[in-house]
């Protein structure tokens, strides 16, 4: 019984992050402890909620992953919290497919039993915000609205307008009435909101979304709406297991030679900071349950790779407006070709491939050396190159597996390839990967030796043979 609810929204910008944070910020506030969840592949988000919450935030994605891993994932982490607040993606019912419910908010919501907080805009509307309301309650058979947060509401009077609209019709209530600009603004760039750190987050800004939403929700609405969920369960009825979802064969060879020493351990270095930060907190949990251990390091401000690492990965994030300092950092660069040169696993994913290529070529038209490892370069465009899920079959061995997995994942990115890397210097694709919109195939993930760069962010933490794969390369060549 973990008191949680669903915060969604009619559409994309009605404010459910904002409400999200002023939820989490006053509960917080309150004493309780708030674990945090964003539906969908979204990197920043969940660096809001990390920052408001005081906890790791964790994805929830029903079209990456499946319902067990969804469920076990929430069981795990939510179990010392008092209220879990998981935040939409899009509209309730928006998701990988128009004619399904797969990969959406209300995906998540009926998995786990959880009431939905809707978030609405009620711009220019009264009596027609029940029409819109009913819509949404009866849509799908299990989708549970228990509660109506009206946004943008232009007066008082405007908002008992619309609460007594909801309470005639029946199929809802309001529990939240957010007058228009009502919540504090967040930063904003090209790829959503700036990702929050203590400077953008400060708890005086915090403070303020606490104040905003105390004032214009009901906070024991809310609660006594989360206390209400129901239990939940897999659909089979089976125990939600303790490992990976599909288990670890390397978990258990671990076991059997009498566990993971800080000698033993695999040691996997990754890049974190301003310009590379774009993970997902369970992958990190899944290789610390293996045993690993995960040390970050700065490629912006370290000269070294940290000392003992048996792999380097370095995710996504924004290397283009760090892009001088990152071509500065002469010794850093150095010291990831030597270790890319000893033969030693390198992932390069998204910002991580531009890193590793020749350069990067900023939208001014300056173009900054970067590490030279893959033999072609990349330009940031002014309008976003490529955005959606992929399903990645591997044509070839590789870091994450053998010839003819599967895996899931998404592109989101505004740079590009200045030239096809296929067959430059030895550079193979070994990724068949296909849009999920599309039946089209493309070839991407490119690797040499065992460097790998692919603009894809894969979700790996629920492919237990993904990640197995991946470190016994690691221990191979250690």
């Amino acid at each position: 019984m973990i008191p949680r609810i669903v915060i969604a929204g009619t559409h994309s910008g009605v404010g459910k992050t904002s409400v999200t944070l002023g939820l989490i910020a006053a509960l917080k506030r309150r004493g309780l402890r708030v674990q945090t969840f964003k539906v969908g592949p979204d990197f920043l988000d969940p660096s809001y909620h990390a920052v408001a919450s005081g906890r790791p935030a964790y994805n929830l994605d029903g079209w990456m992953s499946n319902q067990e891993y969804v469920v076990r994932l929430f069981s795990q982490v939510s179990a010392d919290a008092d209220i879990s607040i998981i935040e939409g993606v899009m509209g309730l019912f928006d998701g990988a497919y128009p004619d399904s419910i797969a990969g959406s908010s209300a995906e998540i919501a009926l998995w786990l039993n959880s009431p939905v907080i809707l978030v609405t805009d009620v711009y220019g509307m009264a009596g027609s915000i029940a029409a819109l309301v009913k819509g949404f309650a009866t849509f799908h058979e299990g989708v549970h609205i228990a509660g109506v947060i009206a946004n943008a509401c232009g007066s008082r009077r405007h908002a008992e307008l619309v609460g007594k609209s909801l309470e005639s019709s029946g199929v809802s209530r309001l529990v939240g009435a957010i007058e228009k600009d009502g919540l504090p603004a967040l930063s904003s760039r090209h790829l959503g909101l700036v990702t929050a750190n203590a400077k953008n987050l400060s708890p005086m800004f915090l403070d303020a979304l606490a104040d905003a939403v105390e004032r214009q929700v009901s906070l024991d609405d809310i609660l006594r709406i989360a206390d209400s969920a129901g239990l939940f369960s897999l659909g089979n009825n089976q125990d939600i297991p303790e490992e990976g979802v599909q288990g670890s064969s390397y978990t258990e060879a671990v076991k059997k030679s009498g566990g993971a020493s800080d000698e033993k351990a695999i040691r996997i270095g990754v890049a974190r900071d301003e310009a590379f930060h774009f993970y997902y907190q369970d992958l990190f949990d899944e290789f610390t349950k293996r045993g690993c251990i995960v040390i970050p390091f700065s490629p912006l401000r370290e000269a070294r790779l940290p000392a003992g690492i048996d792999a380097l990965y370095i995710g996504g994030g924004y290397p283009e407006e760090y892009a001088e300092s990152l071509a500065d950092n002469e010794a850093m660069k150095e010291d990831i070709r030597n270790f890319a040169n000893s033969g030693r696993p390198v992932y390069g994913e998204c910002g991580g491939l531009m890193y590793l290529s020749e350069g990067i070529e900023t939208r001014d038209g300056i173009s900054y050396p970067m590490v030279g490892l893959f033999p072609v370069g990349t330009r940031m465009l002014d309008r976003i190159k490529s955005l959606g899920y992929v399903e990645v079959a591997l044509s070839e061995d590789s870091l994450w597996g053998k010839k003819g997995d599967l895996l899931r994942g998404h592109e989101f990115h505004y740079s590009e390839l200045l030239v096809a890397p296929a067959g430059k210097e030895g550079w193979r694709s070994v990724y068949d990967m296909t849009y999920r919109r599309t039946n089209v195939v493309y070839q991407e993930g490119f690797q040499k030796g065992n460097i790998l760069a692919s603009y894809v962010h894969l979700h790996l933490a629920g492919r237990s043979a993904a990640l197995d794969a991946f470190l016994v390369l690691c221990r191979k060549f250690r």
